[in-house]
């Protein structure tokens, strides 16, 4: 018996856990406050759903308590309803309803699902060879994200940058095992393999940006690797005409000069150790198995560091010193035991400069 009891207590307390940790959570992390036409109609489809179960769940519910209460036996009545088998109105009408409710269910998912993997607009080009589509290449790798806009050529890590009231056409992969691009608020997921594209489009409601601060989030939603929950990268949702004012920059934005004597120290320490990895212009013309690392040309604008750690000095130096401590399986090497204190301060100084200049 205290058994029992035990393992009842068991199950209410996990029960319980479980009903509280749902609740949990990060509100700009949501799938149910859509901020884009995808999400939105995501949204509308899962509810949907949810309405129809929850009519079969009142539907169900209301006639087992009608016959639980009519036809319960009563005290001193020892006769047996008559016995039935089988009718086949009954038997037709519960085969015909739930067909008519799956095919409420089939209807707008299927419409949705055709009209939401239409990618026909990212094939068309100019007579200049360039998409008249906006179209944006994803790449994932262990633990960060790459994004390059190919029309323009631009390459940045960790921060998407995209225009609002656009349908904006993404082309995904990943560069080391199997990922997800999700934007939990704009609409997803979609998966980043290594032996193969695949192309989705998203568009960004420009008052829900601005309710949101301009900024969205993002994740990888597929099991990566010991990291995977750090894996996250910025959205920055801006108008159309801030879009081409922000790519302006971006192309023509020179290699930044440090300002200071401790920056350039950490430039020389930087050429030496890092350049290999790392580009520190958006105008990467590396091909893209050579951008085995983030590209740093916005370091100093960004407002994480390795898209995890608030921005500052402090962490920029812990993170070169022992990157694995923060995102253990990370491909960085540390260089806590190659550099000194001096050069690491040297070079976390570079990096906070690193900023586009015109």
């Amino acid at each position: 018996m205290k058994g029992r009891q035990h393992k009842g207590y068991m199950f209410l307390t996990v029960a319980l856990s479980m009903a509280v940790l749902s609740g949990c959570g990060k509100p700009y992390l949501s799938a149910l406050k859509p901020a884009g036409e995808v999400a939105r109609k995501q949204y509308d489809l899962m509810m949907w759903s949810i309405w129809i179960m929850l009519f079969v769940m009142i539907v169900v519910l209301v006639i087992f308590v009608t016959v639980l209460i009519r036809f319960r036996r009563k005290k001193g009545d020892e006769t047996l309803p008559k016995q039935v088998a089988g009718n086949h109105k009954l038997e037709i009408l519960w085969t015909i309803i739930p067909v008519i409710l799956l095919v409420l269910i089939a209807i707008p998912t299927i419409t949705d699902v055709f009209k939401l993997g239409d990618t026909k607009a990212m094939e068309k080009k100019n007579k200049d060879g360039k998409h008249d589509a906006l179209v944006v290449n994803v790449r994932a790798s262990l633990y960060w994200w790459e994004f390059e806009y190919p029309d323009y050529g631009v390459v940045t890590s960790q921060e998407l940058v995209v225009p609002t009231n656009q349908k904006v056409y993404f082309q995904v992969k990943a560069s080391d095992v199997k990922h997800s691009f999700w934007i939990p608020s704009v609409g997803g997921k979609l998966d980043a393999n290594t032996d193969n594209i695949n192309k989705f489009w998203l568009e960004i409601d420009q008052k829900k940006a601005e309710e949101a601060g301009n900024v969205f989030y993002g994740k990888c939603a597929e099991l990566c690797g010991p990291s995977h929950a750090l894996m996250d990268f910025n959205v920055k949702a801006i108008s159309s005409g801030d879009f081409q004012n922000w790519i302006s920059q971006m192309k023509s934005a020179k290699k930044t000069q440090p300002a200071t004597a401790s920056a350039r120290e950490g430039q020389k320490v930087f050429n030496k150790s890092c350049i290999s990895c790392h580009a520190v212009t958006p105008s990467d013309t590396r091909p893209e198995q050579a951008r085995t690392s983030p590209n740093l040309a916005t370091f100093g604008e960004r407002g994480k560091v390795a898209g995890i750690l608030s921005y500052n000095e402090q962490n920029i130096e812990n993170w070169i010193k022992n990157p694995s401590k923060y995102k253990p399986g990370t491909k960085m090497p540390a260089f806590g035991d190659q550099l000194s204190d001096k050069e690491v301060d040297a070079l976390a100084t570079y990096l906070m400069e690193l900023k586009v200049e015109h």
